[in-house]
């Protein structure tokens, strides 16, 4: 398991040690294969005001919404974009012509004041005034923690707002072109005007992406920048358990030479990796990367305790059979440390991507794969339309019972300590009258007082196969498997589970989630 950091570590501000003092605290620690739960912060405390009929911040949040969160089972509590947003950052969203649909389909009658700017343009790591204060923040942290949930927030290391303080006060702190590169590629530079004259800073960019219009690149070999970063995720530190690391990669030494190389004034790179030295700055943090490329086992080397799984999320959103096959076939002690999802604010909502006919086996994989299991607010009411995340509020919109149902079953089920402190692996299964078995994913978890068997149809079309159990079954037994996902059970003799193994057949994008017990 993860363990958190201590409660005698010192909170940033004297009078958030008296508030947290009133809430009884216990020593919470993350379970293996921890639930996350992510939130959009402003777009959440704006529904419950909507639903209170008056303002409330995360000091006034009432006890009962965190109750839910810690009866549903989310061992981590992820507020996103709880920090200070940028006025320019809201003036460059409301400009964007892009936006506009977005708005429409999320928010229809939309109006300027319902655009607030993007919590990754960070301009100061303050809780916003909407959100709350420092006080707010450490009285929410200290009841999740009542709770034994821990609470996770933003670190945003690769940009900032334009409007950051450093772009006026330290501009040595970005990467910054000529005054000729900004002629040329206006679209990738912001000009400032500095003490000593006009400075153009780069946007900062995903490598296969255009510029981000409202983030400046920070300049990762400046030794300087590097150390008021580890300042301020010190100070974030002091008031959570564990924070996202937004693109993550981007602050690897050879990507961010590879991609701003002509633009440094000296190409060397430090000595240490950032991520190395943050594992240093904050060792009990628990780092959870945003990662692609390929990246995930380098950051995990790094330091970090979690990392992305996009390659997952691809091959499943793809109906790939063989790629989810071979993630899953990477040693459990790896795929501990992925976070695996359906949905984040990055992507669409699963409810759109999968629909209802593929949700049954997707859910019941990503829900049951070891690793953390990462879902997002409006997922489990099967909402279907994305919140872009410049937006304060989203319509409401009934959930849709048939996935608001199937998600409620799978997290009731898999907080089963089977799927926690059990033993996971990937059972064989071979053909039985056709082709089809290699559309199958089968596996399991096992602890000393549960066993959970779990069968997972990949593919558009019906899938058959005997899966083989090994040693752990007994010829003269009889067994029950007991489908707690679709409440169906069915007698099997060991003789025949020993033998030939267990006859399985599914439809399409279907699951079994099988509680397998010996017939009293």
């Amino acid at each position: 398991c993860v363990r958190f950091p201590g409660t005698d570590r010192a909170p940033r501000r004297k009078e958030a040690v008296t508030k947290a003092k009133t809430i009884p605290q216990r020593q919470p620690r993350l379970r293996d294969n921890p639930h996350l739960y992510e939130i959009n912060t402003w777009a959440w405390l704006e529904g419950l005001s909507r639903g209170a009929g008056r303002t409330i911040t995360l000091a006034t949040v009432p006890d009962a919404e965190w109750d839910n969160l810690a009866r549903l089972g989310f061992d981590v509590i992820w507020l996103m974009g709880v920090w200070r947003r940028s006025p320019a950052s809201r003036q460059i969203a409301l400009a964007e012509p892009g936006n506009r649909p977005l708005y429409d389909r999320a928010l229809p009658g939309w109006t300027p004041s319902d655009v607030i700017g993007s919590p990754y343009a960070v301009a100061e790591y303050a809780p916003d005034p909407r959100i709350g204060t420092w006080e707010a923040l450490d009285a929410a942290r200290a009841k999740l923690r009542a709770r034994g949930v821990a609470l996770f927030l933003d670190f945003v290391g690769n940009h900032t707002a334009l409007d950051h303080s450093w772009t006026s006060e330290h501009p040595d702190f970005y990467v910054q072109g000529t005054s000729e590169d900004a002629a040329k590629a206006p679209e990738s530079f912001h000009r400032i005007n500095a003490a000593g004259g006009p400075v153009f800073l780069a946007l900062a960019k995903d490598p296969y992406f255009p510029p981000w219009k409202d983030a400046a690149q920070l300049n990762h070999f400046s030794a300087e920048m590097r150390a008021a970063q580890l300042a301020d995720l010190r100070t974030i530190a002091a008031h959570c358990d564990g924070v996202r690391c937004d693109m993550a990669m981007l602050q690897l030494n050879d990507i961010f030479l590879d991609q701003w190389r002509r633009f440094l004034k000296s190409a060397a790179a430090p000595k240490t990796e950032f991520w190395t030295a943050a594992r240093r700055a904050v060792p009990d943090l628990i780092l959870l990367a945003e990662a692609y490329w390929g990246t995930e086992q380098r950051l995990l080397d790094l330091g970090f305790s979690f990392a992305y799984d996009k390659g997952f999320y691809d091959a499943l959103r793809d109906a790939k059979p063989a790629e989810i096959h071979s993630r899953l076939a990477a040693a459990p002690a790896l795929q501990s440390h992925f976070a695996r999802f359906l949905e984040n604010h990055d992507e669409p909502r699963c409810a759109a991507i999968f629909g209802k006919l593929r949700l049954p086996g997707a859910a019941t994989l990503m829900g049951t794969a070891p690793g953390m299991r990462f879902y997002d607010q409006g997922e489990l009411e099967g909402r279907s339309v994305y919140l872009p995340i410049t937006l304060r509020v989203q319509a409401e919109a009934p959930p849709d019972s048939a996935i608001a149902g199937l998600f409620a079953k799978i997290l009731r089920i898999t907080n089963d300590e089977a799927f926690h402190a059990g033993a996971w692996g990937l059972l064989p299964i071979v053909a039985e009258g056709d082709s089809t078995a290699g559309n199958l994913e089968v596996y399991e978890w096992r602890s000393a007082n549960s066993w959970k068997l779990i069968v997972v149809n990949l593919s558009g079309n019906t899938a058959q196969g005997r899966v083989r159990l090994g040693d752990g079954i007994s010829p003269s037994t009889q067994y029950v498997f007991h489908d707690q996902l679709n409440e169906v059970r069915y007698e099997r003799s060991g003789e025949e589970l020993h033998s030939a193994g267990l006859f399985i057949r599914r439809e399409a994008f279907q699951a079994h989630l099988f509680d397998v017990a010996a017939k009293d």
